[in-house]
């Protein structure tokens, strides 16, 4: 039986950090879908373009050790799956063969780009975006987009910050789950 109602949250998340988590607990709590799918990024290609990013493998290792335990959740490696550059666009006529509806989940700092985005005109046409609250950035949707505020506190922090800032095991608890620090480290070394 297809799912009525499909949330979709993609990203890098190099690493997932505590702020991933408090989006996925705001959008679960919405009520408006029946799961959440975390789509892990084969190629982030706006992102790789510009810096070195960690192997898919260990994205996804990660990914799941953060958000396989959270209510209406699920860790998908489609997109790695999938070759070529990862395109949401793509991801989403997939899971509308297996839900009603898919809705976009995204930062605040995104939404702004969604015009820019692989095939964004179709992308348009399917989907709704749930805008989750980033600090400093104002909620804005781009023209002729369907889209909604996911209500939380903003969350400041983000995968750079932990990449580029030195943190014993201690310090990253602060802003990790627990459960992705050893995966994290070990990368590291």
């Amino acid at each position: 039986m297809p799912l009525r109602r499909l949330g979709l949250f993609g990203g890098t998340f190099d690493p997932p950090h505590n702020g991933h988590v408090a989006a996925l607990c705001a959008a679960a709590a919405t009520g408006r879908f029946d799961l959440i799918e975390v789509t892990v990024a084969g190629d982030p290609y706006r992102k790789s373009a510009v810096s070195q990013v960690h192997s898919s493998p260990l994205r996804l290792a990660m990914a799941t050790a953060a958000f396989d335990h959270l209510d209406r959740v699920r860790v998908s490696d489609r997109e790695i799956n999938r070759p070529g550059p990862s395109y949401t666009v793509d991801t989403v006529k997939e899971l509308l063969d297996e839900a009603d509806r898919v809705d976009v989940l995204i930062g605040a700092d995104l939404a702004p780009q969604l015009p820019t985005w692989h095939r964004a005109d179709e992308l348009r046409e399917l989907v709704a975006v749930g805008i989750i609250p980033r600090p400093g950035t104002p909620l804005m949707a781009p023209d002729g987009w369907n889209c909604y505020e996911i209500a939380m506190a903003p969350v400041d922090l983000s995968s750079t910050f932990l990449r580029d800032t030195p943190l014993d095991s201690d310090a990253m608890k602060l802003f990790m789950p627990e459960r992705v620090i050893a995966i994290y480290q070990e990368a590291a070394e």
